[in-house]
């Protein structure tokens, strides 16, 4: 696969993972996974001494940005940065309807531990509305349980929500990981990292106002 390269230097790799796509295997223990995919290609490129470790990672259905780390060390401190909630994440989402706040927050627990999520409506369409989200915490399925928390779950969402109950459909959720702000764990220096919509949704924008 031709994984698109947003950003790269000695220590660190983002890419723009497709959705569809699992970041590391499950339990399963699933052979094909971005992170296999990326290694694979570094080895048939002949280099044989730099090997990629993930520092998050994104749902199968959701496409947009992860950084990977070129050591172990590095990985580490980058995870880190995460962990110190050092990374400042916005995601686009399409949810179900029209929120009646254009501006707020989704604070509520999710399997015992505590999770933030603020947003923004950027656009209001028919029967759903783009929205700017930015996880403060990041529990496994945040965005979409905190959406389907407040009755607007994401668009295609079929983990936490039935389809049948919508009669606006997609074939995966539209969801997508946009922008990551952090600092860089070696340099210190401070690095905005971002991507335009997935074209799957931008043709969804289109064809559904």
């Amino acid at each position: 696969m031709n994984i698109p390269i947003v950003y790269e230097d000695d220590w660190l790799l983002v890419v723009n993972k497709p959705a569809g796509l699992l970041s590391v295997p499950t339990p399963k223990n699933e052979s094909r996974t971005l992170t296999s995919i990326l290694n694979q290609d570094l080895e048939e490129s002949g280099n044989k001494i730099v090997r990629l470790y993930p520092c998050h990672r994104l749902d199968r259905e959701t496409s947009g940005l992860i950084i990977y780390a070129k050591s172990k060390s590095t990985q580490e401190k980058m995870m880190n940065t995460f962990r110190n909630r050092l990374v400042n994440k916005k995601y686009i989402a399409f949810v179900h309807g029209k929120l009646v706040h254009l501006i707020g927050q989704i604070n509520s627990v999710i399997e015992g531990k505590s999770a933030l999520t603020k947003y923004k409506v950027i656009q209001e369409k028919s029967n759903y509305s783009v929205v700017e989200v930015s996880p403060v915490t990041g529990r496994t399925n945040q965005i979409r349980i905190h959406f389907k928390s407040i009755q607007h779950p994401l668009v295609g969402e079929d983990k936490f929500a039935f389809r049948r109950d919508f009669t606006l459909r997609f074939k995966r959720i539209c969801l997508d990981a946009q922008e990551l702000n952090f600092k860089h764990p070696i340099t210190g220096k401070d690095l905005r990292v971002s991507i335009d919509l997935a074209l799957d949704l931008k043709d969804f924008l289109i064809k559904h106002d």
